[in-house]
């Protein structure tokens, strides 16, 4: 299965600067993915840009199964969160928030944040999520994540806005496999024209094989594609 975490940043043209969803569908295929994890993604809302997103490029992937998870809607009226897309059946989906810190313990940007749960026919729970820029609101992705884990056939994977060294994913470590310890060689993942940070992840449980991993160089969102292969 080849695995992919995408943040599209709502489908804009890093380049351009303007909403392409053929560019990101095009993304998608020259990477093969089976299944796709998608962050900063919209729904039908009431401003310009906001549109159903995911089966968007659902249509014009031919990937049929997608699921959209809501995190919070910008002005209470244009919804946004992560998305899903699968060439397997979804057999169930949910949208899990995760909690806000209370209080903050920081004077950064706060937003509520959600992870997207499905289960896939053949058997294979897979989980999407967004980190919040704070750290406290890193740990409690981190502990909400832990409470919903598969204990098999589990793949994790998203935009977790730390670094590889930070321990604040050491519970996650402690569960499940890095893909990236496949890099033949370090790989950066943002920003994706010049990436001198890796805060894109693939976890798997660790009765999945990895085969392979990478982060190509594609510049079509903000974000780097970070692909995975396992069985």
């Amino acid at each position: 299965m080849k695995v992919m975490s995408f943040n599209t940043q709502h489908c804009l043209n890093y380049i351009e600067r303007k909403i392409d969803y053929k560019l990101m569908a095009d993304t998608i295929l020259r990477c093969g993915a089976d299944i796709v994890g998608l962050q900063e993604m919209r729904d039908t809302g009431v401003d310009e840009g906001y549109d159903r997103q995911v089966p968007i490029l659902s249509e014009l992937t031919g990937m049929s199964d997608w699921y959209f998870a809501k995190a919070i809607a910008f002005k209470g009226i244009n919804p946004y969160g992560n998305g899903f897309l699968s060439k397997y059946p979804i057999r169930k989906a949910e949208t899990i928030l995760i909690p806000d810190p209370d209080p903050h313990q920081y004077d950064g940007y706060y937003e509520t944040r959600c992870v997207l749960k499905a289960e896939l026919e053949n058997g294979i729970t897979v989980m999407v999520c967004h980190f919040g820029l704070n750290p406290d609101e890193a740990e409690c992705a981190v502990e909400t994540i832990v409470q919903n884990l598969a204990s098999e056939k589990c793949i994790l994977m998203g935009d977790f806005n730390v670094e590889p060294d930070n321990p604040v994913l050491d519970p996650i470590r402690a569960r499940m496999k890095d893909t990236a310890e496949m890099f033949s060689a370090p790989r950066m993942s943002y920003p994706s024209d010049a990436p001198v940070q890796k805060i894109d992840y693939i976890f798997v449980s660790p009765d999945m094989n990895v085969l392979s991993a990478d982060i190509p160089a594609i510049v079509a969102s903000d974000h780097r594609p970070h692909l995975a292969e396992v069985e």
